[in-house]
């Protein structure tokens, strides 16, 4: 395993309250489960980016994956493919911090995700061009 804990910032910790107000989603790791996918649908990579200071939020990758953990995990070893890098664990590490803070922030910004049915929407609209 690569990735033994996953570490939220601040930010991203400010972001997981807003979204889990509006959509009524008590659990983080299910949050953090629809970020990271909505960051790995985005064609680009993640902007590069420093993490100061103590995470604000851990959670054990096995939480945050649940069942599935090994399948997120593949996820972001495919997109490191994907995107010309390495499959060292450090890279795969930061890269999954990346998409999981990218995705939590596109989450958290957009007006139309104030409800549950709000995130489905935008989920929906993710899906459908990618299945095109």
């Amino acid at each position: 395993m690569m990735i033994e804990t996953v570490r939220i910032d601040e930010q991203g910790r400010e972001q997981l309250i807003r979204l889990k107000r509006h959509t009524g989603i008590e659990t983080w790791n299910v949050l953090c489960r629809w970020a990271l996918c909505v960051s790995l649908a985005e064609p680009t990579k993640p902007p590069a980016r420093q993490f100061k200071g103590e995470p604000a939020v851990e959670i054990a990758w096995r939480v945050f994956g649940g069942v599935y953990h090994e399948t997120y995990l593949a996820l972001v070893k495919q997109r490191c493919l994907q995107d010309g890098l390495d499959l060292d664990p450090a890279t795969v590490h930061e890269q999954f911090r990346l998409h999981l803070h990218r995705g939590l922030g596109y989450l958290a910004s957009d007006r139309n995700v104030r409800s549950i049915g709000g995130l489905a929407h935008k989920l929906d609209e993710i899906i459908k061009p990618a299945a095109a």
